[in-house]
C-alpha cells in the first residue's frame, strides 16, 4: 500500500463541500474520487456518497481506506458515464456531485505512467489503463499535422509547429519511448521557462488531455450530471487550466440560460495566499458550482 500522505492533496476542500451544501442523509457523488479526500469530508458532514475514479490504483486506495466506513459505495468507472453508474447504485436523484479535474499527486509521483518529465517513464498517459492509446502511440505514430492542432489546442503552445516537426525527424530515426526523453527533446527547443514552468508543461498539457479526451468526458458529464441532479442539487467543478474553467464557465451559463437552474459562482472561487503556500497547485484551480431548478 502507498503512503496515504502523498496520495493526494486536495485543492480548495473546504470551499468545494461547502459548496455541496451537505444535508443529513443527502445523497453525494464524487465523481473523482482520487485519494478520498472529499468524499471523507462529505462523510463527516453526514451525507452517503458513491464515489467513482476511471483510475484503478485510487479505486484500489480508497476501497481500503473506507472498508470500516458506512455510507459510502466506491466504483470504477469514468464521471462521462455517470448516470449509468449513479443509477446502477441507487443515486438518482442526488443532492449534489463533485468533480476535481486535477491529477493526483500518486499519478504524477508513483504511478509510474509517464506524467511527469522529471522522472524516466514509459510515456502511457492512461487515467484507465486498460483502455485507449497511450501517449507514446500519440509521440511516434500521429501526423505532424495532428501533434501541431493538439499542442496548439490543448496545450496553447505557441512553438507547436516546431516541436511537432523535431518530434516528427526525431521519431523516424527512433522512437521516442520515455517521458524525460520527450522533455528533453523540448528543452532543447525552447530552452527557456516561462514564469518558473517547465518547457515541456504545455506539451505534456496537451497529450493528457488528448491520451484521455478530456475536454470531451467533461462536456458529457456535464450534461450527464443535470440528468441524475434532483431539484436543488448542486455541481461543483474544479478545474485547472483555461479550457477546462471555459467549458465549464460556458456550460453553466448556456444551462441558466435555458431555464434549467442558476450559477451560484457568478465568478470562480480561487485558492487564497496560505494554501497556495502550501500546495502551489492551488494557485492556478477555479471552482464553479450551479444550482439545478
Amino acid at each position: 500500500m502507498k503512503n496515504r500522505k502523498i496520495y493526494h492533496i486536495p485543492v480548495l476542500l473546504q470551499d468545494a463541500i461547502d459548496a455541496l451544501n451537505i444535508q443529513e442523509g443527502g445523497k453525494y457523488i464524487d465523481g473523482t474520487l482520487g485519494g478520498g479526500g472529499h468524499a471523507k469530508l462529505i462523510l463527516e458532514r453526514g451525507g452517503v456518497v458513491l464515489g467513482i475514479d476511471q483510475d484503478s490504483d485510487a479505486i484500489d486506495e480508497c476501497r481500503e481506506e473506507f472498508k470500516d466506513r458506512k455510507n459510502i459505495i466506491v466504483a470504477q468507472g469514468n464521471f462521462m458515464n455517470i448516470k449509468k453508474i449513479a443509477g446502477d447504485y441507487d443515486f438518482i436523484p442526488c443532492s449534489g456531485i463533485l468533480l476535481d479535474l486535477g491529477t493526483s499527486v500518486h499519478q504524477i509521483k508513483e504511478s509510474e505512467r509517464g506524467f511527469t518529465f522529471m522522472k524516466h517513464e514509459f510515456l502511457d498517459m492512461r487515467m484507465d489503463k486498460g483502455k485507449g492509446l497511450s501517449a507514446f502511440d500519440i509521440v511516434n505514430k500521429w501526423p505532424k499535422e495532428e501533434l501541431i492542432r493538439i499542442f496548439g489546442e490543448y496545450g496553447e503552445e505557441s512553438d507547436s509547429g516546431i516541436i511537432a516537426e523535431t518530434i516528427v525527424k526525431r521519431r523516424k530515426k527512433q522512437e521516442i519511448v520515455y517521458s524525460d526523453e520527450l522533455a528533453g527533446i523540448i528543452s532543447k527547443i525552447k530552452n527557456r521557462r516561462e514564469k518558473d514552468i517547465h518547457p515541456a508543461t504545455k506539451v505534456f498539457q496537451a497529450l493528457r488531455i488528448a491520451v484521455n479526451d478530456e475536454l470531451n468526458t467533461l462536456k458529457r458529464g456535464i450534461e450527464e450530471s443535470m440528468e441524475v441532479l434532483g431539484s436543488g442539487g448542486r455541481l461543483t467543478i474544479i478545474s485547472f487550466h483555461s479550457l477546462e474553467d471555459r467549458i465549464v464557465k460556458q456550460a453553466f451559463l448556456k444551462l441558466e440560460r435555458e431555464k434549467m437552474g442558476r450559477v451560484i459562482t457568478k465568478k470562480p472561487i480561487t485558492a487564497g495566499k496560505s494554501e497556495i503556500e502550501k500546495n502551489r497547485k492551488a494557485r492556478s484551480a477555479k471552482l464553479r458550482v450551479f444550482e439545478k431548478n
